[in-house]
């Protein structure tokens, strides 16, 4: 291959494997991470971090801080956003992975409330809200690894692989729980839909402290990395911007709205077909608010049976992207998505066998939601801004979505009388505007992302010459 004209070496290329594995180990331990506190959210923090008389109470406030951490995604989406325009894709992945695993194994060895009164409640906050902060920069930065990496008509198959962490991660995490049931059974004549004695103590912080050693794995991978050749290119051509923010809120705001709400449904469907649904499984068929009476066991097997139909059809819906684009694909997903949430509890009533199928389908519908997301929301902008642009739109949608998705789920679900019909209607109309946004955006299955600035950019957030991310 002949020099460049400049006369400078071509810039270096990762192995296809090697960014695939990086991209997905990353995202695996991320969500893995999110998982074993959405878990413990139902499970255990209820009763050692928010003591209340009434269970729904407990619960809810569990809940509460669970979505706190998707307010703080958006922030870490700017600050990560920001360094990986800058700096580059591969030293602020390092950064977000290190972050979230601190995070997560310092709630391993916090105290609970009986221990320490409200600052372990407080603790438990903070470190939530650091969990949040480092998803924020995670997910954009992987998918920007695969889609820049990409071979040319492969680049939705390619961002369905940093998307394959949301499945893995769950069965990872949430199999590790269910051997800790196993090793720490309940005592006899202890109600089967409760986690025992053991586990309430000390047992739930392993899955927690477990992270650590997946961290170190995760930044071994990602250390190998080199930079990106698309971002190396645009920091030789002084593409880079000194303020990222800036440049995307002034000269890419309809993406970002855009962007955002096409992420809407996703969100939605992904937390009520995991948050709520654990809760909705568990909860006793005699209990004020009725649910399904399933055992944690019993319930977690049949999610996690789900959960492999949400990683085949991830993978499913890239070559699907790839063949009739992001938007075409999305528009049929998102009408199924609207039905599905008509019909789910119709399902529910057949009984085993309508459960195991709501999940089936649930998590089918979430693969192919998800599975395009990597691709699409990077193409929607320009190198110099893409880490930024597409972290905001992922994140600012979890606030919309799943911060809010699994409290406002218990609260429908209360008014429906035990009833999750309700739940359903919020999902099929927060698909509606998922439709919408889709239908008025474009297909960017044939942008490339090798782009060079237009002249009528705003050249004042140009990081100026001599800078370190020029």
């Amino acid at each position: 291959m002949p020099a460049p004209a400049t006369g400078s070496a071509p810039t270096p290329v990762n192995p296809r494997s090697r960014v695939l594995v990086a991209s997905l180990m990353g995202t695996t331990i991320e969500f893995y991470d999110f998982y074993i506190y959405a878990t413990a959210a139902v499970l255990v923090f209820p009763q050692l971090f928010f003591p209340s008389s009434d269970p729904t109470t407990a619960l809810l406030s569990s809940f509460a801080v669970f979505g706190a951490a998707m307010v703080a995604r958006p922030v870490g989406a700017v600050v990560f956003g920001h360094l990986g325009d800058r700096l580059g894709r591969k030293r602020t992945l390092v950064v977000s992975l290190l972050t979230m695993g601190i995070a997560t194994f310092l709630i391993g060895v916090l105290p609970t409330y009986a221990q320490a009164g409200w600052p372990a409640t407080a603790l438990l906050v903070l470190m939530r809200l650091a969990q949040g902060f480092a998803l924020g920069g995670e997910w954009s930065g992987a998918a920007l690894v695969a889609t820049e990496n990409a071979p040319s008509g492969k680049r939705a198959l390619y961002g369905t692989f940093p998307q394959l962490g949301a499945p893995f991660g769950f069965i990872i995490g949430n199999g590790l729980f269910l051997v800790m049931g196993a090793l720490l059974p309940s005592a006899a004549g202890a109600d089967p839909s409760q986690p025992s004695d053991a586990f309430v103590s000390w047992g739930w912080r392993i899955p927690f402290l477990f992270s650590a050693v997946m961290v170190a794995i995760g930044l071994w991978v990602r250390s190998r990395l080199v930079e990106s050749a698309v971002f190396a290119r645009t920091r030789q051509a002084g593409g880079v911007r000194r303020l990222p923010l800036v440049t995307v809120v002034r000269g890419h705001g309809k993406q970002l709205v855009l962007g955002t709400f096409i992420m809407l449904a996703t969100y939605v469907l992904f937390y009520l077909m995991t948050t709520f649904s654990l809760s909705y499984g568990r909860t006793a068929k005699d209990a004020a608010v009725p649910g399904l009476g399933y055992d944690y066991t019993t319930f977690v097997l049949m999610m996690i049976f789900g959960v492999l139909f949400f990683a085949a059809f991830t993978l499913v819906s890239g070559p699907l992207a790839d063949r009739y684009g992001r938007r075409t694909t999305l528009i049929w997903v998102t009408a199924a998505i609207m039905v599905f949430g008509l019909v789910w509890v119709p399902l529910i009533g057949l009984g085993t066998l309508g459960v195991v199928l709501w999940l089936v389908l649930g998590f089918t519908l979430m693969g192919m939601t998800f599975g395009p997301m990597g691709a699409l929301l990077p193409e929607l902008f320009p190198t110099s801004v893409r880490y930024t642009g597409s972290g905001i739109a992922y994140n600012v949608s979890s606030i919309l979505g799943a911060a809010v998705a699994p409290f406002i789920a218990v609260a429908l679900w209360e008014t429906g009388d035990g009833s999750p019909w309700l739940v359903g209607v919020y999902l099929s109309a927060m698909a509606v505007l998922t439709l919408i946004a889709l239908l008025l955006g474009k297909e960017t299955k044939d942008v490339s992302l090798d782009d060079r600035e237009a002249a009528s950019a705003d050249d004042a957030t140009r990081a100026p010459a001599g800078s370190p991310a020029s």
